[in-house]
């Protein structure tokens, strides 16, 4: 998802789920602590002061993994740190939904754009490849993410997708079967060396 999903969004990614089961990570942005109100039985999961002894049952225990936004480079860091990019993956290949806004967008991709390590944009290519290629979130709303991102595939950044704030991408595996979006005007692309084009979208 490229931004905060509305209800109608994440309504869709629990449609996808075997049940309502929702592991809230925040890890990108421990600092905010108000809780996120969404339906599904959310439980919130946190690494500090230490992940939880029973950190990979909590996952494959759940129907749905949301990453929330915020800085990703750090996120991955205490991931990779705790073993959790490992079961991560255990959990996509058993069936858990892995869903995300911002941070939670570029984590699944091989690359992406973000602001992890200053105000400026940069390309990251230390995503956790799930997924190939790479994404851009807020694509409407951050005025620097187009330029910035169709420079940098046109100079040999790995192709992929770019999301306005009320779309969302869904994958089975690695192949992108929609985009959704909440919004009539909200869109996704494809970006590639050549330039960016539209992609179709169902508005829910």
């Amino acid at each position: 998802m490229g931004g905060f999903p509305s209800v109608e969004l994440w309504e869709n990614v629990l449609d996808l789920a075997r049940g309502r089961r929702v592991l809230v990570d925040r890890t990108a942005s421990p600092q905010y602590g108000e809780a996120i109100e969404l339906p599904g039985e959310l439980t919130d999961l946190s690494f500090y002061p230490w992940p939880p002894e029973n950190l990979r049952e909590l996952a494959l225990g759940s129907d749905v993994i949301l990453v929330c936004g915020g800085n990703t480079a750090n996120m991955l860091a205490v991931w990779r740190l705790h073993g959790f990019d490992r079961i991560l993956r255990e959990a996509w290949e058993s069936g858990v939904v892995l869903a995300g806004w911002s941070a939670g967008l570029i984590c699944w991709f091989e690359a992406g754009i973000t602001d992890s390590f200053g105000p400026q944009l940069e390309g990251m290519r230390d995503g956790l490849g799930f997924l190939p290629g790479s994404a851009c979130p807020h694509y409407d709303t951050e005025e620097e993410r187009r330029p910035v991102y169709t420079e940098l595939v046109a100079n040999g950044f790995p192709a992929g997708i770019a999301l306005d704030d009320a779309a969302a991408a869904r994958f089975a595996g690695t192949d992108l079967v929609e985009v959704v979006t909440s919004s009539p005007d909200a869109r996704g692309h494809g970006v590639g060396p050549d330039g960016e084009a539209p992609l179709a979208v169902r508005v829910l």
